[in-house]
């Protein structure tokens, strides 16, 4: 009997296991929160934003320096491309803990750091972010299509809400 509790009690983890280890061909695989969902209005999709898509690598017009330090700030803070272009952007974490950089905007970012607070050893892989150990260097590419603002966070649990948060200005 005790064999037979045991087995059934491991099997109705086994779901919980599977979805806290998410899905790493992006997204999460999180019932209720859909990442392609968030990246459908990211890219231009039916709910359109101002935020942009994934730029193609081929076609980058410049690349900015972004250094992630353990002050939790983005240095620069501010950041201003004008609309089309396609930036990349060169990502280091100058601290010792990691670091990311997701771009979004501001509402997407903030539910996005209380599912990471949810889950904090969750990982997950975007076109719109890089998560950097300590010491790494990484890059994402991005293009601005409109005008506007766009927010971009570190979404590790903490650091956001410390004030690991920036802006890039679209003109």
């Amino acid at each position: 009997m005790m064999k037979k509790t045991l087995s059934v009690l491991a099997l109705s983890a086994l779901p919980v296991l599977a979805l806290a280890a998410g899905n790493h061909q992006g997204g999460h695989g999180m019932a209720g929160h859909d990442m392609q969902g968030m990246h459908g209005s990211m890219h231009g999709g039916a709910s359109h934003s101002n935020v942009g898509k994934p730029g193609d690598p081929a076609k980058v017009d410049r690349t900015i320096e972004v250094v992630m330090d353990d002050s939790m700030r983005f240095t620069p803070a501010t950041i201003t491309v004008k609309k089309g272009e396609t930036i990349r952007f060169f990502v280091k974490n100058a601290g010792k803990v990691p670091h990311e950089m997701v771009v979004g905007s501001l509402q997407e970012l903030k539910e996005h750091a209380e599912m990471m607070r949810k889950m904090p050893q969750m990982q997950h892989a975007e076109p719109n972010m890089v998560t950097l150990q300590p010491g790494q260097r990484g890059g994402l590419v991005w293009q601005f299509d409109q005008p506007g603002t766009v927010d971009f966070a570190c979404l590790i649990p903490g650091h956001m809400e410390a004030g690991m948060v920036g802006k890039i200005v679209v003109e």
